[in-house]
């Protein structure tokens, strides 16, 4: 049976992948929890610890790419079955794990390059396969996943910690993974729909062939670039907010409290910027998110007060969580619909190396000036790259239907 765009099914296909993403990207935020007993366990540095957090991230970047690529040729019901089988085996194994290089491979290899990766790219680009009227809303909600992990995860891991150890902890979320994941990936298996595009922003497929005016390969390349910059901005308060409050003599704890409220604030803000992009287009959405991530960077600086962390925090939340769902939309808009899965899993790839290197970069500054002040510079910095790219397709975009042949 073959489903339309904007169908009762689609909405319902829209749940079935918010709940495999809100189950798939929890492995990102439990390593987190499990760091401490983990480091004490195996008697290592903090650093090293941390690497198993490290090699999921790669894996979960470069992982996006292939099972991009098998979600356009197969459909996504396929990486959906192998993300769940490699969720599965990943917290199964480390869970059995004896030494941290062991459960560091594991996290790389089973946990990122072949789990959590298929639950995020590849359903973002299906679920803008199957929505014209409300494509920047059904993206929003679908990307609001991730997020939801983190509000949802972190306190069950925590809790089964401290009751059962956290070996028996991934062992049992390695179960929860292979009895839940693998029924809900069954429910996608109907291919999208091969509907002419009617959502604000679309183009028609002659114009898909040189996206702003460019060839392929150069507006992708712009694109990356684009996501690398804006996402190493994001990641200075997110990154280092609890540590930045811990140098102002705030305490971690309220450090990990402005943490949770950009969290939760970006989710309301995923939801609202997929309602204003579907009535001005995923690159206009970019332009806006970057232009209020920049000003909410830019009160860092002068702002430095408990309360007014406080309500900082919440504004960067509720203006950046829009901006890595559009890159969704804008490609779904401006190139081959054929090609969705391989070139949002490339942009959300480089989105997440950004974060990587945004983490690291604001720690070097800090240990090289010994102030977060410069790190927040820095990252503004980041975001006028970013904002540049932004005017830049969009000048060009405009350019391109000024001067285009009018139809016969």
């Amino acid at each position: 049976m073959q489903h339309a765009a904007d169908s009762r099914y689609a909405w319902t296909r829209l749940g079935v992948s918010l709940a495999l993403m809100t189950i798939g990207s929890g492995a990102m935020y439990v390593m987190a929890v499990v760091l401490p007993p983990v480091q004490a366990e195996f008697g290592v540095a903090r650093s090293s610890a941390a690497l198993p957090y490290t090699l999921l991230m790669i894996g979960f970047g470069f992982g996006g790419v292939l099972m991009g690529r098998l979600a356009d040729r197969f459909g996504v019901m396929l990486p959906a079955l192998i993300g769940s089988a490699g969720l599965a085996a990943g917290f199964v194994g480390a869970g059995f794990s004896t030494s941290l290089g062991t459960f560091a491979v594991l996290h790389g290899v089973l946990l990122g390059l072949f789990g959590a990766s298929a639950t995020f790219g590849p359903l973002v680009a299906d679920t803008s396969l199957w929505f014209l009227k409300r494509r920047g809303t059904a993206v929003a909600i679908c990307a609001s996943g991730n997020y939801l992990a983190g509000a949802i995860w972190p306190p069950i891991v925590q809790r089964s910690i401290e009751a059962f150890g956290w070996r028996h902890t991934y062992i049992g979320l390695g179960v929860f993974c292979a009895l839940t994941m693998p029924l809900l990936a069954m429910l996608l298996r109907p291919r999208p729909p091969l509907a002419r595009d009617a959502a604000p922003g679309s183009i028609d497929s002659a114009a898909r062939q040189r996206p702003f005016g460019m060839s392929p390969r150069a507006a992708q390349a712009l694109l990356c670039v684009a996501g690398t910059a804006c996402c190493v901005a994001m990641a200075m308060p997110q990154v280092h907010i609890v540590a930045y409050c811990g140098d102002l003599g705030y305490g971690a704890a309220r450090g990990a409290q402005m943490l949770s409220l950009m969290l939760a604030a970006g989710i309301v803000s995923r939801l609202v910027s997929g309602a204003i992009c579907d009535r001005i287009g995923g690159l206009r959405t970019l332009l806006l998110g970057s232009v209020l991530q920049g000003i909410a960077l830019l009160l860092f600086l002068p702002f430095d007060g408990l309360a007014s962390l406080f309500v900082i925090s919440a504004l960067f939340g509720l203006f950046q969580g829009g901006i890595v769902p559009s890159y969704a939309i804008i490609v779904r808009e401006h190139f081959a619909p054929a090609e969705a899965g391989q070139r949002v899993g490339t942009v959300l790839m480089f989105t997440l190396f950004g974060m990587a290197l945004g983490g690291w970069v604001s720690g070097k500054v800090f240990d090289l000036t010994g102030s977060y002040h410069a790190a927040f510079v820095n990252g503004i910095g980041w975001n006028l790259v970013n904002l540049a790219i932004a005017l830049l397709l969009l000048w060009r975009t405009g350019r391109g239907r000024r001067f285009a042949p009018l139809p016969v």
